[in-house]
């Protein structure tokens, strides 16, 4: 089975690919994978029609137009995956929004969307193992408040427990500061973490699709 995967950023990208890597360690053949990272989520557009220049990639404006390329050119053993973060979005309101854009593709690839709940460092804190396998130093008293997938600022509180200036401090330093912060975490702790013991229900139920179209 091949995998087209969409993801709203570099750090999501990173932390995708290592999970895909474990879960093919299962498949000694017919298991691939493309990931595509963009720019950021942005809002799927009115009417499904894209409003913004392809070029600044940015995923759910473009989606619409992504799911039919795909729908056209994808073969039967090949699926498409969107993985984006779910912020504070209602999140059974925006997967209907998700499914209506697939609905309106003629043919529709075969997709599935994974959100992630809160964002995708939710799937780092989702095995705290190995967040403090990658920093020894991290304030366990802060990653112990932590429910797996609670909407609770989950990059801030990732921040607050592995950083020394913090996510306050993070903010004031501005967004390239942030993003270049999350591949550094998505780079330490991803390749730590363990399938079996994870707790993030959003990664499991990634995990779990990927397996149902293998």
């Amino acid at each position: 089975m091949h995998f087209e995967v969409l993801v709203e950023d570099q750090s999501g990208a990173i932390i995708v690919e290592h999970v895909l890597q474990k879960v093919g360690k299962n498949f000694k053949k017919d298991f691939s994978y493309q990931i595509h990272p963009y720019k950021g989520a942005g809002a799927l557009p009115k009417g499904l029609t894209p409003s913004t220049d392809a070029r600044k990639r940015i995923l759910l404006d473009r989606l619409p137009e992504i799911l039919r390329g795909y729908g056209r050119s994808l073969g039967d053993e090949a699926a498409v995956i969107v993985v984006v973060d779910n912020d504070n979005r209602d999140c059974k309101q925006f997967k209907n929004e998700l499914l209506l854009c697939l609905k309106r593709c003629d043919p529709a690839p075969k997709t599935v969307f994974c959100l992630a709940i809160e964002e995708l460092e939710a799937w780092l804190l989702g095995d705290l193992e190995a967040v403090t396998a990658a920093y020894p130093r991290a304030r366990r008293h802060i990653l112990q408040k932590y429910e797996p997938d609670a909407l609770c600022g989950t990059w801030e509180l990732l921040a607050d427990a592995v950083c020394p200036e913090r996510a306050s401090g993070l903010k004031r330093k501005g967004y390239a500061a942030v993003g270049a912060r999350k591949r550094e975490w998505a780079e330490a702790i991803a390749p730590l973490i363990d399938l079996d013991r994870h707790q993030s229900p959003s990664l499991r139920y990634f995990v779990r699709k990927v397996l149902e179209f293998c």
